[in-house]
């Protein structure tokens, strides 16, 4: 796949994500949510770390978490652009392009949220670029999610051992369109591995 493919690529993946993310911040409460399916809903939620909600301790933890992903995403690129350069297969671009306008996405966030947008709270939506300025400073703002796939959410048969009776719910994370990209991205080059990495012969 081409340069400019790529660059195609990830510029739309990058507008999903962010039009996504700035609607939700901009007309959503905190934790606000739409059930669209019995297992599919909208939730706003901001999330301060890494996936699953991690953090990194001390008041510090959240400058080194985004300085890693500037880190991380520069290795991205040069992938991206040295797998361009040697022409290698199109899944494995593709997949590369994925990831880093994931990644990308999300470091937007981290970087420029935190002076773009007014806290949001369960009562007040925020606003864009308030008089006041944003709820944080550059580097520490909140990654905004959205996306929720709760496939399962009742009561276990009894006939499980153990567990049985018990509430249990599959897929709880709550996450947003670059966290997808990275995900599909991934799990593509996991599926057509031989494909992406094709092996000389000897």
């Amino acid at each position: 796949m081409s340069l400019k493919k790529s660059i195609l690529v990830i510029i739309l993946v990058l507008l999903i994500d962010q039009i996504s993310k700035i609607y939700i911040k901009t007309h959503f409460t905190l934790h606000q949510d739409i059930e669209v399916f019995n297992w599919f809903r909208i939730i706003f939620v901001e999330n301060k770390g890494m996936a699953w909600g991690v953090e990194l301790p001390g008041s510090y933890g959240k400058l080194v978490l985004t300085l890693f992903r500037v880190v991380a995403i520069t290795g991205i690129g040069y992938w991206l652009y040295d797998s361009v350069r040697k022409n290698s297969s199109a899944i494995l671009t593709f997949c590369i392009a994925l990831i880093f306008a994931g990644a990308f996405g999300n470091i937007i966030d981290s970087i420029f949220y935190g002076m773009l947008f007014s806290e949001s709270t369960n009562i007040h939506v925020a606003s864009f670029l308030p008089e006041g300025g944003g709820y944080e400073g550059v580097f520490y703002g909140k990654v905004v999610d959205m996306i929720q796939f709760t496939f399962y959410d009742d009561i276990l048969p009894e006939w499980i051992p153990f567990v049985g009776g018990e509430h249990f719910s599959f897929f709880d994370p709550v996450f947003n369109i670059a966290d997808s990209a990275i995900s599909v991205g991934v799990f593509l080059l996991i599926i057509f591995n031989k494909r992406a990495f094709p092996q000389k012969e000897a």
